[in-house]
């Protein structure tokens, strides 16, 4: 549904994108994860046709991107663009008229969309009046209007509590089952794990890993991660190197890659001498091979 070859631009003598290529399939949620400045905004505004690819080409459907394609693309951005003073109904009746959508069938638009994201209660309600949760909705009811067969959402949840979260997961699973193809960036690792069937993470304008959720999480040599906490970090690294368990550092915690499954008093034992304060074990998640992909050679080096 959506193809990016080779996609390449600079600002400058700054590299935003080094021949990015995406291949989107009808129906599928694909999370594009990356740190600010990676490439993120830059590849949704080349795919809107807000911004002109040094090289490449994008894809849409069967079609070069272009005017052609626009009908096809809906887009939630990152920041709300709603008018606070209108009512739900008349910023959805805007935006539809501004999609092409004849007099009768934007109002016809605006009831289903309205119920498809559970605020039809609130059609005659100035936005202003609405909570966060509930703008994110009417956001994500303007981008399917025109009926879409792409909808791009830009960091969909951020800041919203976690009711409003799984009330936005709710609505993009709803995406999928209606077939259309979802491109959902977000820098909430947990968001993507539960919705997305393809990953891609990206980094200074680079796809450097891609893959589902089981083929991202074999790319760290572990069964579990095993976070201590201790006196003495020193020998337990040390300790680590001996039994060939690569360490890590996550947010200050010291962890490391336990290559087999060992019930607690097995794994206690491997550490006998060193004073352990506290252990904890958990799978591998997306945030460790989010965070080693993005890792640069010489924090490697230096870990």
């Amino acid at each position: 549904m959506l193809k990016l070859e080779n996609l390449c631009k600079r600002y400058g003598s700054k590299a935003v994108l080094q021949n990015l290529s995406l291949d989107l399939q009808p129906g599928e949620i694909y999370g594009l994860l990356g740190p600010n400045g990676a490439g993120k905004t830059t590849t949704i505004n080349i795919i809107c046709g807000l911004l002109k690819a040094d090289s490449g080409s994008v894809t849409i459907g069967d079609r070069p991107a272009g005017e052609s394609t626009k009908a096809l693309v809906g887009v939630t951005p990152q920041s709300n663009l709603l008018y606070g003073s209108l009512t739900c109904s008349d910023n959805l009746f805007f935006f539809g008229r501004l999609y092409g959508l004849s007099r009768q069938d934007c109002l016809r638009r605006v009831e289903v969309c309205l119920e498809a994201v559970n605020l039809l209660e609130q059609k005659h309600t100035p936005v202003e009046r609405l909570s966060g949760g509930m703008q994110r909705r009417l956001s994500m009811a303007a981008s399917m209007l025109h009926r879409p067969k792409l909808v791009i959402l830009d960091e969909p949840t951020t800041g919203l509590d976690i009711e409003a979260r799984q009330e936005l997961w709710q609505l993009i699973r709803q995406f999928k089952a209606m077939g259309v193809t979802v491109l959902l960036t977000s820098h909430l690792l947990d968001e993507v794990e539960r919705l997305c069937q393809r990953i891609g993470i990206l980094s200074q304008g680079k796809l450097l890993a891609e893959g589902t959720l089981e083929e991202l999480r074999s790319r760290i040599p572990a069964c579990e991660i095993v976070t201590v906490e201790t006196k003495d970090p020193k020998g337990a690294i040390a300790r680590a190197r001996q039994l060939g368990y690569p360490h890590r550092t996550y947010g200050g915690d010291l962890a490391f890659w336990v290559p087999e499954q060992l019930d607690l008093k097995e794994l206690i034992d491997r550490f006998e001498g060193i004073p352990l304060d506290s252990i904890a074990r958990s799978p591998v998640r997306l945030e460790h091979v989010y965070l080693e992909v993005t890792r640069q050679p010489e924090e490697l080096r230096r870990g």
